[in-house]
């Protein structure tokens, strides 16, 4: 039963751009302008008339962008969620124009080594993932530790847990590796992995979707009977202000935006294209957690109750479970 029939996130790309060289990411490949904040302001408005709760800036770095505590700002004082994920590399520079506008505020994190995680990203950030956190909890801040699961770094959770995430009071996320259209972004994880990672999820400080364990299990999208809901609850926005359906990683059309969001959004083409989530042949296999997340949020399917204590455990230990959307 559909329990939401309205986006509920926006992926806010504020740029493709970015300072790392991610082994397992090629969208630091692609030539990238940046958002303008006249066409932030106006379709914030927009989304927030479809009815959107949590805008999620992202990229490529989105601190990158030398305007990305305006965005996050405006966000957050217009009511929304406002999430952000950070390699960290410029986090200790942006940290005090930040402080109290980001709700959900990740530091990546894929190895409990530096040598390990800067081979990873292509760049020597490790020191500036330990940098980030002292500076945020100096703030008053209460980053989360975003851990990308790969067969080859599983052994790595422990130490990560124990070292890092655990001393500083921090939230360790496990965010396992996905597949799409026959792309992996790493090696897939096995069953008894998958056994391994779900039992990890249940420790004291350690967030996992179950959801995502499940999907995995049952071969991810299928397109007969899909679960994906991506482009229903999910609107991406490109940096060239587009609007990209049926999700960013697919990308089959983009409709410039052109300051009525609102309107081409409920449009018959998009509307149109939006019905197709999740049916297109590239959806078979398809487990990306963005857009599953919200998908699962929105439908009592039995993903929508195995993703739910890990939902509530998530927001009581960030204190915002009242403002918080089922996702």
């Amino acid at each position: 039963m559909r329990l939401v029939r309205h986006p509920v996130l926006c992926n806010y790309y504020v740029t493709y751009r970015c300072n790392a060289r991610c082994s397992f990411c090629d969208i630091w490949e692609k030539p990238s302008p940046y958002i303008q904040l006249s066409d932030v302001e106006q379709n914030l408005r927009d989304l927030k008339k479809l009815g959107v709760s949590v805008v999620d800036f992202t990229g490529g770095e989105p601190l990158l962008h030398r305007q990305i505590h305006e965005f996050v700002g405006l966000a957050h004082d217009l009511g929304f969620i406002t999430t952000l994920t950070t390699n960290c590399l410029l986090y200790p520079k942006y940290a005090e124009r930040l402080h109290g506008k980001v709700d959900m505020l990740h530091f990546s994190l894929d190895a409990s080594e530096k040598e390990v995680h800067d081979k990873g990203r292509g760049v020597a950030c490790f020191d500036f993932v330990l940098e980030s956190i002292r500076v945020a909890k100096e703030l008053g801040e209460r980053p989360d530790i975003l851990f990308t699961v790969f067969r080859e770094n599983l052994a790595d959770l422990e130490a990560v847990y124990r070292d890092i995430a655990q001393p500083n009071g921090l939230m360790l996320i496990l965010n396992p590796a996905f597949e799409y259209n026959s792309v992996a972004t790493g090696e897939q994880l096995t069953a008894a992995e998958l056994d391994y990672l779900s039992a990890f999820g249940k420790r004291r400080g350690v967030y996992l979707n179950e959801a995502f364990i499940q999907l995995r299990r049952d071969g991810g999208n299928h397109v007969a009977a899909p679960v994906c809901r991506a482009a229903s609850t999910t609107l991406v926005i490109s940096p060239s202000n587009e609007l990209v359906l049926p999700c960013y990683h697919l990308g089959e059309q983009k409709f410039p935006v052109t300051g009525q969001l609102f309107e081409l959004y409920n449009s018959a083409e998009v509307q149109r294209l939006a019905a197709l989530e999740g049916r297109l042949p590239q959806c078979e296999g398809c487990t990306i957690n963005c857009y599953m997340q919200p998908s699962f949020a929105v439908e009592t399917s039995k993903y929508f109750w195995q993703a739910l204590p890990s939902t509530l455990k998530y927001n009581l230990h960030k204190g915002t479970w009242k403002r918080m959307v089922r996702w």
